[in-house]
């Protein structure tokens, strides 16, 4: 077995050009954790390929990787009902096989420091009550409660818990990459 103190763990942006890379990776969290989104496998199995770039239109994408295989991924939304200096952070997973190392970690700081270079001032997500390791993580970035929730009713109702975090519009994003488990 490799070492995993020298795998090489880097984040990189969605694009027409790995977009089939990108939705293998959703395909594959809604398979792993279905509880954790508002989206069925089934029902994004089904999207054309224009919906699945149609995403990259609307949103922010990026991708983790532990040497060449994908291992997670993150998004950043902005709302047409959402005031203009807030962003949600959505569709955030890592792989079982890379969980503990620091994927998520570095996914979530890359789509704050992307959300602050763009201009945002807040980046809100929700999170399922039963999801205690997701909440620690965000709660690491400085997230924390809102006092919103919402039942989400796929798989016999789900709470969604609202986390927000303040983040400095205009930063410079920090360089997405690192070694595992360094």
């Amino acid at each position: 077995m490799a070492d995993r103190s020298s795998r090489t763990l880097e984040v990189v942006p969605v694009t027409e050009d790995n977009w089939r890379t990108y939705r293998d990776v959703r395909l594959a969290a809604l398979l792993d954790t279905p509880r954790a989104f508002a989206n069925t496998y089934a029902v994004s199995a089904a999207y054309p390929e224009s919906s699945w770039l149609a995403r990259l239109r609307t949103m922010h994408v990026w991708l983790a990787f532990v040497d060449d295989r994908p291992v997670g991924t993150v998004s950043l939304w902005h709302s047409q009902d959402q005031p203009d200096e807030e962003v949600y952070l959505i569709g955030m997973w890592v792989s079982a096989s890379a969980r503990g190392a620091g994927v998520g970690d570095l996914l979530v700081s890359t789509a704050l420091d992307a959300a602050g270079e763009a201009g945002y001032s807040r980046v809100h997500l929700e999170v399922a009550e039963e999801n205690l390791p997701a909440q620690r993580l965000y709660e690491r970035h400085g997230f924390a409660r809102t006092g919103t929730t919402w039942d989400n009713p796929l798989y016999g109702g789900i709470l969604e818990i609202g986390y927000a975090v303040r983040v400095d519009p205009g930063c410079r994003p920090s360089v997405a990459s690192g070694t595992v488990g360094a």
